[in-house]
């Protein structure tokens, strides 16, 4: 079984527009998928309670930050959506099971400040652990000065970069009614499935 997490100590930076949207990637093959949330907001879990029945079927990997519980033995592939102030037994107990570990940052001094400490951490049980750690851009504008300042962070801590993902409503839109840009015609979505292409070839090495 391999073990996706998405993890950043700070809250709205995209951490269950990514669990799900890699939940529903990985559903694409016809293997069985659980989609994990240990946020005490459940934003991953409710957007499973919305997917419709003509969907990819995607199951519910039962567990909790206060009784976390490994997933069920028979899924091929877990996604794990993770709280803000990730840290302490949970971090340890969600670096356990984890395979690979995605952290999205955004394009704010702010958020890349919240972040930095919690990277130097991860980066000790990288080594220890064999985890796999991959960055992702979200929301981010090219054109912007903060933009820069974000790749310029980026670069300086010698993670593999998996994408840069733009602000667009396809993700609320399709958020709503549980769906990820990967149960929708290609054409509607293009020029964020381009986006995707990184983080994709990624989660499947």
């Amino acid at each position: 079984m391999a073990v996706v997490a998405v993890a950043n100590p700070k809250g709205g930076v995209g951490k269950s527009t990514l669990s799900t949207n890699v939940a529903g990637y990985l559903a694409r093959r016809g293997e069985r998928v659980v989609l994990g949330d240990v946020d005490r907001q459940q934003s991953s879990r409710l957007w499973l309670s919305q997917r419709p029945e003509a969907a990819r079927s995607i199951g519910l990997w039962k567990t909790s930050a206060d009784d976390f519980e490994r997933p069920p033995a028979d899924a091929v592939h877990a996604v794990l959506d993770t709280p803000a102030g990730l840290h302490g037994k949970l971090f340890k107990e969600v670096l356990k099971v984890a395979d690979k570990v995605i952290v999205p940052l955004q394009a704010s001094v702010f958020d890349i400040f919240a972040t930095q400490a919690f990277l130097a951490e991860l980066a000790q049980h990288k080594h220890a652990s064999g985890v796999q750690v991959g960055i992702v851009g979200m929301r981010v504008d090219g054109r912007t000065l903060s933009s820069g300042q974000l790749a310029e962070f980026i670069e300086g801590l010698r993670l593999p970069v998996l994408g840069y993902l733009r602000d667009t409503q396809n993700y609320v839109h399709l958020a709503a009614h549980g769906l990820s840009l990967f149960d929708v015609t290609p054409g509607r979505v293009s020029r964020d499935l381009e986006q995707w292409a990184g983080i994709c070839r990624w989660i499947d090495e």
